[in-house]
């Protein structure tokens, strides 16, 4: 809901710029990729949601990722770091993973369209489906998920002209997925080192995040009774000033969704 949420503002936000005029379809492709891009940096975590949700292809890969993480981070960190041995909340957990998976994902999709949306789309919005699902049970939710993207993908790109699909708006809208789960991740206990590898107060790996008594606990009460109802809040106001722009909402216009356009 995060990347959705952050998607939605930064359209409906940035009138008059290249993606704030994207087309409906465009938008759409969009909201799909920031959505599950919102779970990617979790793919550093073993146990973590996008780590599961393709089975023994995603575990894979978090074995990967986690192990470059802890790698980078034992090079990169200072004396002042933390001498934790695991790879959670480190590399992928920085503007630096979100900067590559933006121009990765764009330079991808501009090179092999054909086939590189099509995937993108089927992975992305698997992570989006599975992220809804507070609970979850690979054996039998796996087939469901799986078919649910399929179906997502096929009725996405059928409707969309993927020849014609921006691939820098597929880029930045993974970035924008990634940055909103930083966000997430900087007002928990924890924190999250966005910045690295900046040096702040003698630490490459400092975790950015607000006072403690404004921090909240990871998929606690907080989060679930106000963060999370909040966010969707957002998320749907912010697409329909999106969608309204892109004449998808005739029926709402003259009714002032963005009040700071006058």
């Amino acid at each position: 809901m995060s990347g959705l949420a952050a998607w939605a503002a930064v359209t409906a936000l940035a009138e008059g710029t290249a993606i704030g005029s994207l087309s409906a379809k465009g938008w759409l492709v969009g909201a799909i990729l920031a959505t599950g891009a919102a779970l990617l940096p979790d793919l550093d975590h073993p146990e973590s949601t996008v780590s599961s949700t393709f089975g023994p292809v995603t575990q894979a890969a978090s074995k990967v990722f986690n192990t470059l993480s802890r790698g980078v981070y034992q090079v990169t960190r200072t004396k002042r770091d933390s001498k934790r041995e695991g790879g959670h909340r480190g590399l992928t957990h920085t503007l630096v993973f979100a900067l590559i998976a933006t121009v990765v994902t764009t330079a991808i999709i501009q090179t092999s369209r054909s086939w590189a949306l099509p995937v993108l789309m089927f992975f992305f919005s698997g992570l989006a489906v599975r992220g809804i699902m507070h609970k979850w049970c690979p054996r039998n939710d796996a087939l469901w998920i799986t078919g649910t993207a399929l179906l997502l993908t096929y009725a996405c790109l059928k409707w969309t002209d993927q020849t014609t699909a921006d691939a820098a708006a597929c880029g930045v809208a993974v970035g924008i997925g990634c940055i909103a789960h930083y966000l997430g991740d900087a007002i928990t206990e924890q924190g999250c080192p966005i910045l690295w590898p900046v040096p702040i107060a003698w630490k490459t790996w400092y975790p950015i995040a607000p006072p403690k008594i404004f921090r909240m606990r990871t998929g606690g009460r907080v989060e679930m009774a106000l963060v999370g109802p909040a966010l969707t809040v957002v998320a749907v106001w912010m697409s329909a000033i999106a969608l309204q722009r892109t004449g998808v909402l005739p029926m709402l216009d003259g009714v002032p969704l963005a009040p700071w356009a006058g």
